[in-house]
C-alpha cells in the first residue's frame, strides 16, 4: 500500500523548494503593518509644514503673499472679503471670524480677528493651514500678519483673538483676469499638533510642589 502523506500545514513548501514556517511569515506580515502604520502616522504630522513650503513655491490652492510695507495707492474699486473658519475633526475648538465679511478697498490696508476658543478639558496645540478663493486672487491677496503656520496653544476653557493684517495689491486692477471679481473668501482651517511630551515633562519639573 502505497503511503501518501499530507503536508505539514506549518511548513509549506515554495516553488524555490525552501520551506518558511507560518510563524515567521505572520511575523514578517505585522512587521509590515506596522511599518505602514508608523509611516502614515508621520506622515499626518508631517502634513502642514509640507503644505506650508508647497503653497509657498507653488502659491497651489490660493496661496498669499506675504507684504512688509502697505501700497501707497488706494483705488475706488471694492471687493467684499469673506472670512471662513474650519476646524480639524478631533480639535475640540470653537473657532470663528469676529465678522462674516467686509467690504475692502483695493490698496486699503484692513484688520479682522478671528477668535477661537479651547471647549476640551485639557490643552491642546494645534495650527491652522489657509486658503484664498478664487485661487487665482491669491497672488493679489497679502497679508502683513497672520497666525497660519504658527502653533497656538490653548488650555481648558482659554479664548484667543487672532488678527489678520492684509490687503489687495493694486495691481489686480491691471489684471484682465479678474476684471469680474467681486468677492474674496480667506478660509482657516486648525489641525491638532503632537504633544511635546519633552516640553510637558520639563514644565511639570519645575512646578512648585
Amino acid at each position: 500500500m502505497e503511503n501518501h502523506e499530507q503536508p505539514n500545514a506549518e511548513n509549506q513548501t515554495p516553488s524555490n523548494g525552501r520551506i518558511v514556517p507560518s510563524g515567521k511569515r505572520h511575523r514578517v506580515v505585522a512587521i509590515s503593518c506596522a511599518a505602514f502604520v508608523l509611516t502614515m502616522v508621520g506622515a499626518a504630522y508631517a502634513a502642514v509644514p509640507l503644505y506650508q513650503m508647497f503653497c509657498q513655491v507653488t502659491g497651489f490652492g490660493g496661496a498669499t503673499t506675504r507684504a512688509e510695507t502697505a501700497p501707497t495707492t488706494t483705488l475706488d474699486r471694492v471687493v467684499e472679503v469673506r472670512f471662513d473658519a474650519n476646524v480639524a475633526p478631533g480639535v475640540p475648538w470653537s473657532f470663528e471670524p469676529e465678522v462674516p465679511s467686509m467690504q475692502v478697498r483695493i490698496g486699503e490696508t484692513k484688520l479682522a480677528y478671528y477668535k477661537v476658543h479651547n471647549r476640551g478639558k485639557e490643552a491642546v496645540t494645534a495650527s491652522a493651514t489657509y486658503n484664498v478663493t478664487p485661487a487665482q486672487s491669491g497672488y493679489y491677496f497679502a497679508k502683513m500678519q497672520c497666525f497660519c503656520f504658527t502653533d497656538q496653544t490653548l488650555q481648558p476653557g482659554e479664548t484667543l483673538d487672532m488678527p489678520v493684517v492684509f490687503f489687495v495689491d493694486p495691481a489686480l486692477a491691471d489684471d484682465p483676469e479678474m476684471a469680474g471679481l467681486k468677492t474674496i473668501t480667506l478660509s482657516y482651517t486648525f489641525f491638532a499638533k503632537a504633544t511635546p511630551v519633552a516640553a510637558t515633562t520639563a514644565a511639570s519639573a519645575k512646578a512648585p510642589l
